[in-house]
């Protein structure tokens, strides 16, 4: 490759983990990563790095954590590091115009979608759920807006049939990292064309909420599996039925009809609920403090008779 660049790096999670590794594996400079600061997570709510930061610390990188980027203070690092380039990639905070202003070649964001569909913060979640046939990544120019700069590079990736989220995002999260290294080489050999995003084609990808989980069996059969999908693994697709919450992770569409929400059949092929067109079968189910359990074993531990009737659009508690 040419000269390597001296890339500052900006993300939280593993998808952006899995492009830092890249950017390394091949050769560039970084010299600093920005990451968010670190969060309660798991059962004992312990203080846990990102997926960023544990990376970086492994291969030797200085990381830091500000709660914001707005002032001289937060930004003195980065600044000091003298970037060529700073790679953005699911960081979690909106950067001002004066980070986007500091590197002497801008700053590069990775995102899973083919702008300018998805702008936003659950790309992957809305594209599956859309019933997208294609989605993949952009590599692109940022800007102060959001999601809207101009495009260096776009891969498409297809949404199979069986794709959940957390399917979709291994996927994007290894094209994002081939896509950034293609997008560096370029940068480094004497720049990118940009090309400004079509003003038609524009969707947004609003952040997943818990409140979606809650089944509104009156929808189309098709629209539920699609959401189930989406929904994998954050925050599932739940309902509850004489007092407990069941969540669901796998169904396939049937032809049958009913109230909505009404059990129309319940045996080891799986559970079928009546929908507003439609029905789903239901072979994958998870019931609070449990792991998920094939339906007939589901049936096993919790029994549900035909006719019996699943709560609809409620926002099952926690």
């Amino acid at each position: 490759m040419n000269s390597p660049l001296r890339v500052a790096f900006a993300g939280t999670p593993e998808f952006a983990a899995r492009a830092l590794e890249s950017i390394l594996d091949a050769g560039h400079a970084v010299p600093l990563v920005l990451t968010q600061p670190d969060r309660p997570a798991g059962r004992g709510m312990k203080l846990t790095p990102s997926a960023v930061k544990q990376l970086a610390l492994a291969r030797g990188i200085d990381v830091d954590q500000p709660e914001r980027l707005r002032t001289d203070e937060q930004r003195a690092r980065l600044a000091a590091c003298a970037p060529d380039v700073l790679v953005v990639a699911a960081y979690g905070l909106i950067l001002p115009q004066a980070v986007l202003d500091l590197p002497r070649l801008g700053c590069l964001n990775i995102h899973a979608s083919l702008l300018p569909r998805w702008r936003g913060a659950a790309p992957i979640h809305r594209a599956i759920e859309a019933g997208d046939a294609e989605t993949g990544i952009t590599i692109m120019q940022m800007d102060a807006g959001l999601d809207t700069g101009p495009m260096l590079l776009r891969r498409a990736e297809p949404i199979l049939p069986a794709d959940t989220t957390a399917s979709l995002h291994d996927r994007l999260a290894a094209l994002g990292g081939e896509c950034i290294v293609e997008a560096l080489a370029a940068l480094a050999a004497g720049g990118l064309a940009a090309t400004p995003q079509p003003a038609e084609g524009v969707t947004y990808a609003a952040k997943i909420g818990r409140a979606e989980a809650a089944a509104d069996w009156t929808r189309p059969a098709a629209d539920l599996e699609r959401m189930m999908r989406a929904f994998d693994p954050f925050p599932g697709l739940a309902s509850s039925l004489r007092g407990t919450v069941v969540k669901f992770w796998s169904a396939g569409v049937v032809d049958a009809g009913g109230v909505p929400g009404t059990v129309l059949a319940a045996d080891d092929d799986g559970i079928v609920v009546a929908c507003g067109r439609g029905a789903l079968c239901c072979t994958v189910l998870q019931r609070p403090g449990s792991r998920r359990l094939p339906a007939g074993e589901f049936l096993r531990g919790f029994a549900v008779s035909v006719g019996e009737c699943f709560a609809t659009g409620e926002v099952p508690a926690a």
